[in-house]
């Protein structure tokens, strides 16, 4: 009798590849399939030669080289290719089967066929992996969430594969019920946006003040053995360090529009629909849009005036607090996606385990940072914690940074550089440390013009008034809500 395999596989891109030989590594056997038969046929002969691999070509031969339940990865496009792909693979399985979506999947699609899958008795999870091709074939941060009793069946193999931070611990643990999994990773693709734009401003500020890409370099490898400690500043000091064919740096030879496959703005959207203010992950989105309008802007820098302001002062000074403005606004953006787990945990029943959550993001993702263990510390300390900022570390952190951050705003506005997350962060900094702000005013505009009432900082939360501005109004009042 022909030996069935521990879990089936269906995609073969890079990061399909990648997942497959990492668990033939950790000692597991793996039918692969692909829609290009060829492609399987070369991953077979190629990298995947001399080991347990098994190739299957069509869904029906996958789910039959299975033992069961049944435990199938998909690792293909999300969206339609997905939902191909499942609707395929249904009419083979039998209960208690597992379709694991190891994508970049929406999270209301993954909510969506975790109730479908289970109405037919069959199991889902929508699993947010991140670690990019390294973190695939050598450890990558899996955040698997879905269908709980499908859990035990799949934690043995993904906790295996998955990096490990230095005590051993894998970065791979359950998130949640239904779209748990892919909702975390959508947040994480946002922090690694807001990250990636943080960076980017504090090199065009390195670039302002005259410090070449090779300095440039030297400068993000010693802020990386400090609080700033993590992947994206690693990889940013080895980009900086590289010349091209001609010798010069390879940066400024690459064109200034960013691409993006749409995880962040996601995370935005949902953002606004939960009513949080994720300003500095909205505006790193913003300005990966603003970057793609290089032929207006080109256009425009030969029309619209800017200061003539040049930077005056200590260098080395300067860059230690861009070093400080970095770290502070890094610890908002953070403290904002915790604002939108907490809601999104209320609104979709989840129970997320935030310090969990620092905890997977510690190793083998793109955003792995030593900062999370202060995270999950924080949450460690303090289950209860209503917002990040609030935990004594990081209170102390923004005391400490702040007047560094603030110089550092100042003076690239002075000399007209844009600093759309560091600034939308330090606003957002001084608005949440408010105890009053002047939306007052603006609900007394929207009762004027619309009738919508307000409160009274003299009466009980919840009792609501309208007043005649003008004289010539009615005593009719608008409905109370949020929107």
């Amino acid at each position: 009798m022909t030996q069935k395999a521990d879990i089936g596989f269906i995609g073969l891109g890079v990061m399909g590849q990648n997942l497959v030989l990492n668990m033939n590594d950790h000692g597991y056997s793996v039918s692969v399939y692909n829609r290009t038969s060829a492609k399987t046929d070369d991953f077979i002969n190629g990298p995947a030669k001399e080991t347990k691999v098994i190739a299957s070509y069509s869904i029906e031969q996958l789910v039959d080289s299975l033992e069961s339940p049944r435990r199938i990865m998909l690792m293909v496009k999300a969206g339609k290719a997905v939902d191909a792909i499942v609707n395929q693979l249904i009419p083979f399985l039998d209960q208690s089967d597992i379709i694991i979506d190891g994508g970049n999947s929406y999270f209301k699609d993954s909510m969506r066929w975790s109730k479908e899958l289970e109405e037919k008795g069959l199991h889902f999870i929508g699993c947010g992996i991140s670690g990019g091709e390294e973190g695939a074939r050598l450890g990558p941060s899996i955040m698997p969430g879905g269908s709980s009793p499908a859990w035990p069946y799949i934690k043995d193999i993904l906790q295996n594969i998955a990096a490990k931070v230095a005590d051993g611990t894998p970065c791979c643990d359950w998130v949640g019920e239904s779209g748990a999994g892919h909702f975390v990773k959508m947040v994480h693709n946002g922090i690694e946006y807001g990250d990636m734009q943080l960076i980017c401003e504090a090199y065009d500020l390195m670039r302002s003040i005259g410090l070449s890409p090779s300095e440039m370099s030297t400068i993000f490898r010693d802020w990386n053995k400090g609080k700033l400690d993590s992947y994206l500043i690693e990889i940013t000091s080895e980009i900086l360090a590289i010349n091209d064919e001609n010798n010069v740096p390879l940066v400024d030879s690459i064109l200034d529009t960013a691409g993006q496959k749409g995880t962040g703005k996601w995370t935005a959207n949902s953002a606004m629909e939960e009513g949080i203010p994720l300003t500095l992950i909205g505006e790193a989105v913003f300005a990966r849009f603003l970057s793609a309008l290089k032929e207006e802007r080109a256009t425009a820098s030969s029309i619209l005036a800017g200061p003539e302001s040049s930077f005056h002062g200590e260098r080395d000074a300067f860059i230690n607090d861009i070093q400080q403005a970095l770290y502070a606004s890094k610890i908002i953006s953070y403290a904002q996606g915790y604002m939108l787990f907490k809601t999104a945990s209320t609104s979709y029943n989840w129970n997320l385990n935030y310090g969990g959550i620092a905890l997977m993001w510690r190793g083998g993702c793109i955003i792995r940072a030593a900062f999370l263990d202060k995270i999950k510390e924080a949450f460690h300390d303090n289950p209860d914690l209503s917002n990040l900022l609030l935990s004594p570390y990081f209170a102390e952190q923004m005391k400490n940074s702040q007047a560094s951050w603030r110089r550092v705003v100042a003076k690239a506005t002075e000399m007209g550089i844009p600093l759309p997350a560091m600034s939308s962060a330090l606003v957002f900094y001084d608005g949440f440390r408010r105890e009053r702000l002047p939306a007052n005013l603006l609900q007394a505009q929207r009762d004027y013009f619309g009738a919508h009432t307000y409160e009274r900082v003299d009466k009980p939360r919840g009792q609501f008034f309208h007043t005649d501005w003008s004289g010539s109004g009615g005593d009719v009042t608008s409905g109370s809500y949020n929107a």
